[in-house]
């Protein structure tokens, strides 16, 4: 077996979560031993997932989609700051990613998950070393889903209905407009995943300025953190 990638030198730190306690103990018995991966915490319901994924600071979320209390999308909402009735907080380190894994393969559970900022999409029929690898790649940058169901995601994208740009209109949004030539700079790189070291060598700046220019990002375009900024930029195609 070849080595593992791992996320900053370490193995990828994950984090169960599901409503049936002894699923979670197969994931846990099939991840254990795997390269590059290591489970820190689990969770049986939307609130303990909030509050330990809030505490534990995983690298990546393993989600089930449905559970009693508001499932996966709940979750997703609620960490990644698309909830509504969420309070805005400042700047913190990268939220964890996401990687649904459900009994589910309909498209309206993939769609609702995806579009609320899974990575990724899998089953439950996946065997162990299939879903390590999973978990390593989502931890990579990678977007991974079980055979079909990526087709499910490209084919409600494809018939989005084409926006003001897609006419060949202007577009005018008060956010981006507010934003600097170099806030812009900062914004596209911290949307393709960019380190604020990997920024100020790109651009021959400082860190701390890096800091500061990401800093009024988020104020001006009102985004909580850099999961919700990155997802904000590519919804306005500035990545």
């Amino acid at each position: 077996m070849t080595d593992a990638p791992e996320v900053d030198g370490r193995a990828s730190r994950v984090f169960l979560v599901d409503d049936h306690a002894v699923f979670r103990s197969g994931v846990r018995a099939e991840l254990a031993g795997q390269a590059g991966v290591e489970v820190v915490g689990e969770a049986g319901s939307v609130a303990e997932a909030i509050a330990g994924i809030g505490r534990v600071r995983p690298d990546v979320v393993l989600l089930d989609v449905h559970m009693p209390d508001g499932g996966g999308v709940a979750v997703l909402r609620s960490v990644l700051g698309s909830d509504p009735g969420r309070v805005a907080e400042p700047a913190r380190a990268p939220e964890p990613t996401f990687l649904a894994l459900s009994v589910s393969d309909a498209a309206e559970d993939v769609i609702a998950v995806i579009r609320a900022g899974a990575r990724g999409y899998v089953t439950k029929t996946i065997s162990g070393d299939e879903l390590a690898d999973a978990v390593r790649r989502v931890a990579d940058g990678d977007a991974v889903f079980s055979p079909r169901l990526a087709g499910f995601v490209l084919d409600a994208f494809a018939r989005a209905a084409p926006g003001p740009e897609d006419r060949g209109e202007p577009v005018h949004d008060p956010e981006v407009d507010s934003l600097t030539p170099r806030e812009k700079e900062v914004l596209r790189l911290l949307a393709r995943g960019y380190t604020y070291r990997e920024i100020a060598e790109e651009l021959f700046i400082s860190v701390k300025t890096v800091e500061t220019h990401a800093s009024n990002v988020l104020r001006k375009t009102q985004q909580s953190n850099r999961h919700a900024l990155t997802r904000w930029a590519q919804s306005r195609h500035l990545d």
